[in-house]
């Protein structure tokens, strides 16, 4: 299908003019591909990871090793999405100093996620023997934190997602889809 800039636009919610690779702390939101749950369950209010979801876990956490401007902060990963806030300390301002074998390598924000979604992609992959297949939905939101305030409650907000899957809006089993009307009823 050819492009149709008419039909085939995507509206970017990052924010105008900033550079996402900016010293700063960033609430991120990543969605598995159809929202499929993919990386475990909630079990009274707690996250169990499967196998996939640990493979996504270790990914992230080898992720922030490899960048020395990079810090998680709070972050979980659920069924079929995860929440982070990732905190990029500038190209100036590095946390732990390199070494002669480690150079000195920064990614904006974009690039950070796009490392990890193909690098935890390729490696679920491997495990369920699935090549080439999309693990991670196309995007993710994002959100500049702006105060201490603001990342209080957004730690709050990630802590607590476990316990409030029942009622998320992420958890498929709270798609409800209307009875199908018979076009044709029979008559009485």
């Amino acid at each position: 299908m050819p492009f149709n800039p008419a039909k085939h636009h995507r509206r970017s919610v990052r924010l105008r003019g900033w550079d996402y690779s900016n010293a700063g702390a960033y609430f991120v939101t990543l969605c598995a591909k159809n929202r499929e749950c993919l990386f475990g369950t909630v079990v009274h209010g707690e996250m169990q990871l499967n196998e996939m979801g640990r493979i996504a876990a270790e990914c992230w956490e080898w992720l922030e090793k490899q960048y020395a401007h990079v810090e998680w902060d709070q972050w979980v990963i659920m069924p079929n999405h995860m929440h982070a806030i990732i905190v990029l300390h500038g190209r100036g301002a590095l946390q732990r100093a390199p070494t002669e074998s480690q150079p000195v390598k920064t990614k904006s924000l974009g690039q950070l996620i796009g490392m990890y979604k193909t690098v935890s992609t390729r490696r679920i992959n491997e495990f369920r023997n699935t090549p080439g297949i999309i693990v991670w939905q196309r995007n993710y939101h994002e959100h500049i934190v702006r105060n201490d305030d603001e990342l209080i409650r957004i730690r709050r907000y990630i802590a607590n997602n476990p316990g409030k899957w029942e009622s998320d809006l992420e958890n498929p089993a709270l798609i409800t889809f209307a009875p199908a009307t018979n076009p044709n009823p029979s008559p009485r």
